[in-house]
Formats: C-alpha cells, structure tokens, sequence
C-alpha cells in the first residue's frame, strides 16, 4: 500500500509512521531523513541541499522531489511506502502525484491525522519541556499552524478530490489512534 500521512505539527505522524512500519512492513519515507542521509552521504542532490541549509534557505520542492525519486527507486519500494512529511503545499502534492504516476505506483491513501490545535499547542509544549527543546514555544508553535493551515491543509481537500483521503481522530492514546488508523486502513484495502 502506498500511504501519504498528513497532519499538522504535532499530530502524531511519526509516531504512528512508525507503529504502521512495524504493523505493515512498509519503508517509512521521512523527507527530513532524506534529507539528512543525502548531505551525509554526499550525493549530488545532498550536496546540492547542504548549500542551500548552509545559507538558511529552504530546500527547493525541486531537489526534494529528486531526493524522494531517488529513494522510490529502491527495490524495497515495491510493495508500498509510508510518506512522511510530504508534500506540504498543493505544488507538491501535483509533482508527486505525476511522479508517482510516472512510477505507476500512485498513492493509495493520504490519511490525515485531524487534531485540535490547543490540544497539539500543549503536546508540543510537554514534549519541548521534556525534551529541552527551547525552539518549541506557544508563538513559534501557533505561528506553525497558521503555515499549515495556509499551505498543508489545501494539500488534504487535494486528496479528498482524487477519492484516496480518510480521515482519522489524533486525540486519545497513541494505541487508540493507531487501531483507528488500521481500521480505515483495513477498510481502504476491502474496497
């Protein structure tokens, strides 16, 4: 199954593309660890990816869109992948969806994670003071929010018109959100 997680910050993606990796011997494709790996590895797109971080740019939708390319091309992309962290606007989400299309492996499933923003105001909160993450603040968490809001949350209604969006409740326990998520899985592949 080729899944997409959408869900604002801190709605619990990782977390739950994690329990899916485990549950469905999915690849968990995190943009952020691409991103990662290829500057460490040196790869041409790293490299190319380093100077822009070097500068304090954000990476072009060009270059990530290489490095996930470059990443579906792996044999173990043949059964599926868990997307991670992209696409977070309406431009990408096009690019990868002709991407995938190119690849003849187009998403199956982009499941949202719906939150309440207080809710995932004070999560964020709790794990910057656990964690000692001083970038983490209430301003710099709402300011967040808006950005997905403006940009991401057109991405879900984008999904939503291709017939492929589910949606599932992030409150609760993380069990109790991952057998929701199951279960719209489940449902997804009965269909």
């Amino acid at each position: 199954m080729r899944i997409v997680l959408l869900g604002a910050p801190g709605s619990g993606k990782g977390t739950q593309a994690a329990l899916l990796v485990k549950e469905l011997g999915l690849p968990h494709i995190s943009t952020g660890e691409l991103l990662r790996s290829a500057v460490k590895a040196g790869s041409a797109l790293g490299l190319q990816a380093k100077g822009v971080m070097d500068r304090g740019e954000l990476v072009s939708d060009e270059i990530m869109l290489g490095l996930i390319e470059e990443r579906l091309s792996r044999p173990d992309i043949g059964g599926g992948f868990i997307l991670d962290g992209y696409p977070r606007n309406l431009v990408q989400a096009e690019a990868l969806d002709d991407l995938l299309n190119r690849l003849e492996q187009p998403v199956e499933e982009a499941l949202q994670i719906d939150v309440d923003v207080e809710m995932v105001i004070a999560r964020i909160a709790k794990r910057a003071a656990e964690e000692g993450r001083s970038d983490d603040t209430e301003e710099t968490v709402r300011k967040r929010m808006e950005v997905y809001a403006a940009q991401t949350a057109p991405v879900v209604d984008y999904y939503a018109g291709k017939g492929v969006l589910s949606r599932v409740l992030g409150e609760g326990s993380i069990e109790e959100v991952f057998q929701r998520i199951k279960g719209v899985l489940q449902m997804r592949s009965e269909a």
